[in-house]
């Protein structure tokens, strides 16, 4: 079994909000760490329906409990009503609660309980490659970083599934969108969009959708947590710098498959976007595991010029991927003008290239390399 960096610590003090998405390893990871608590797994039907029926059976159970007991409510968003009875259990009694679950967007237009601060809130996040023994970057940009994904030798099956589950039990069973077809259509071209500065006019007209149905449904892929933005970096210096954010799959192995590209080939702008997408992906986990008030944006320039993929804090540090195995003087161009502006940022380029070396002061970095430096926390 994998050990996770996540741990979830606070809930010595606090209870806990835990999202993530589908087969991320929620249940997985809340039985290691806390075999003794007391669940309630609302993906059996039989105890959903009776706490559907009769919310109040949580409360009269828990106040049956000792102070300082744990209990786990596990897919909480098919309940919204549960969390009612625990606001009022974590008001009256000493017991803490951790609740699980891949989707907030059935609590939020439910107009749910969230509970109003009483529960800190962690996001469990695909694997990252400081889990992995002997961690295959080639592997886990084709397979992905879930870990029944990325653990199996041929997981395209597996990978389909995944998605089909997911427009099948969280789009068409809560009715959120009218018609599954333009939503598919919409899925797919938002898959060509992937790591791009997002225009709703454009993917609108790829889709024969409106702008307002296409900013739509990129919402429901954020609050189903099937993708997320990258907000632009947007402190003017010199250069004006282009606002509107990016998007991203959470995983790297879902634009591939949406988009039946195959195996990844070095050398292809595919396979760049392939591994400058998992290395933000990297980023956006360990700045939630390690320094959740860090965060993390990109930087472009109005005039399309330079580009930085990551920044990390306010200007702290700048990172550019490349899939070169070579890295040129033009292919910094990005980092220095981004360093210009921000002289105290420290610049780093990633690439294929086999050794670290220093380049018109800017470290490269071969990705793997990298990434064990910034989990060992060797990054600054």
């Amino acid at each position: 079994m994998l050990d996770r960096i996540l741990k979830l610590e606070e809930i010595k003090n606090d209870s806990l909000f835990l999202w993530g998405s589908r087969q991320t390893g929620k249940s997985t990871l809340l039985k290691m760490l806390f075999p003794k608590a007391h669940v309630y797994d609302l993906l059996k039907s039989d105890v959903r329906m009776e706490l559907q029926l009769h919310p109040a059976r949580l409360r009269e159970e828990c106040e049956m409990l000792d102070d300082g007991e744990l209990v786990i409510i596990d897919e909480v968003q098919k309940v919204p009503a549960l969390l009612d009875e625990v606001h009022w259990l974590i008001e009256n009694t000493g017991l803490r609660f951790i609740l699980s679950g891949s989707s907030a967007r059935k609590l939020r237009r439910s107009g749910a309980n969230l509970l109003g601060g009483r529960a800190l809130r962690q996001t469990l996040f695909p694997l990252v490659s400081a889990e992995i023994p002997d961690f295959d970057l080639e592997r886990a940009l084709n397979h992905g970083m879930l870990p029944r994904h990325y653990l199996t030798d041929n997981p395209a099956m597996r990978i389909q599934s995944y998605i089909g589950d997911y427009l099948q039990q969280e789009i068409v069973e809560e009715a959120i969108v009218r018609k599954l077809d333009s939503f598919s259509r919409f899925l797919q071209v938002a898959a060509l969009s992937n790591t791009g500065i997002v225009n709703y006019t454009n993917i609108a007209q790829e889709c024969g959708i409106s702008s307002k149905t296409a900013k739509e449904y990129f919402s429901i892929l954020e609050e189903t947590l099937l993708g997320f933005y990258l907000p632009s970096y947007t402190k003017v210096i010199k250069r004006r710098v282009v606002q509107s954010p990016k998007f991203y799959f959470f995983d790297v192995a879902i634009p591939n498959h949406l988009l039946r590209r195959g195996t990844l080939q070095q050398g292809t702008d595919v396979y760049g976007h392939a591994l400058e997408h998992f290395v933000v992906q990297e980023l956006r986990a360990y700045l939630s595991y390690r320094h959740p008030l860090k965060s993390l944006t990109y930087w472009h320039t109005q005039d399309n010029k330079y580009e930085v993929d990551a920044v990390v804090g306010d200007a702290e540090v700048g990172i550019e991927v490349k899939s070169s195995h070579h890295i040129t003087s033009h292919e910094t161009r990005g980092l220095k003008a981004f360093g210009e502006e921000h002289p105290e940022a420290k610049l780093f380029l990633l690439s294929l290239e086999e050794r670290p070396r220093k380049l018109n002061g800017i470290e490269v970095w071969p990705v793997k390399q990298f990434l064990e430096r910034l989990w060992a926390e060797r990054i600054g």
